[in-house]
């Protein structure tokens, strides 16, 4: 048999095969998928091209409560934890489930203006309360349990009272219905997330009213919070009625602008002499404690 050596060899005029494209060249070709309708889409920071969905809240949970017989069903969250300055504000809502106002979400993820927004549209188609642990109250009792506190008046003062509670965080209240602690509530439960709005904005108004009382502060910016303009402002002008004692940067002004007020520490270890004297008169009998 004679073999055609041709078949071999490709010939020499004949171009090459054209070889695979890397996966990693593909990978950067292939367009990124679409984000789930009504879902946010982040980049983290460091990691180019990189997409997370985050869903949105939902009113799964509150309908299936009312599915169950359920009703009233109120969300409830704060604004205000971690500022030096300012109260912590608490809201409640029970949302009219025919009239949900579209757009509603965790207060962190919308802008000053869509918070503004939907605050109206919440505040008129559903049913809200605000509670405030005032400044006073935060150094008093600590800033959990004046969260706590305000978010308890805020379910109180809801104009109907409702049957079950969702609340954001792990710490469950100490209501007369049943309430259940959501953790990362204000991205998942609607109810919160509409609380999360109204709380947000009631104390966002607050501090622009209290930066006109305490000008140079810039409270109407940073609403109290420890960035550096207000750390800046702290050390500068010292802490105001409105600043919160114990919180440390507010504690270290006070020491530098005003340290009459600042108590010392006491010493436990300290060791005091104490003077006792015997009256000589007395006999003691040694062997009485035997």
């Amino acid at each position: 048999m004679i073999r055609d050596k041709s078949a071999r060899k490709p010939a020499k005029d004949a171009p090459e095969p054209e070889k695979a494209a890397p996966k990693k060249d593909a990978a950067k070709k292939a367009a990124p998928a679409k984000a789930a309708k009504g879902s946010a889409v982040k980049t983290p920071a460091g990691r180019q091209g990189a997409i997370i969905a985050v869903a949105s809240p939902t009113f799964r949970r509150e309908r299936a409560l009312i599915k169950r017989g359920v009703w009233p069903v109120a969300g409830c969250d704060e604004a205000g934890r971690g500022p030096l300055a300012g109260p912590v504000v608490a809201a409640a809502v029970i949302l009219d489930p025919d009239r949900i106002p579209r757009g509603i979400d965790d207060s962190k993820r919308l802008t000053a203006e869509e918070r503004e927004r939907l605050f109206d549209k919440i505040c008129a188609t559903a049913q809200v309360s605000v509670a405030v642990a005032s400044r006073s109250r935060i150094d008093r009792d600590n800033i959990l349990r004046a969260s706590l506190w305000a978010l308890k008046r805020a379910v109180v003062a809801l104009p109907d009272t409702p049957r079950h509670v969702f609340v954001d965080g792990r710490d469950r209240l100490d209501t007369a219905c049943d309430c259940e602690a959501v953790i990362g509530g204000d991205g998942i439960v609607l109810s919160i997330a509409a609380a999360s709005i109204i709380a947000k904005v009631t104390r966002d108004r607050l501090m622009c009213a209290l930066a006109q009382d305490c000008p140079g502060y810039g409270f109407e910016q940073h609403k109290g919070y420890a960035v550096p303009e207000h750390l800046d402002a702290l050390d500068r002008l010292g802490p105001t009625i409105h600043h919160r004692s114990f919180f440390a940067p507010v504690a270290a002004a006070r020491a530098k602008h005003m340290p009459s007020t600042v108590e010392p520490v006491r010493d436990l270890f300290a060791v005091t002499e104490v003077e006792v004297q015997v009256d000589a008169s007395v006999e003691i009998d040694a062997s009485a404690g035997l």
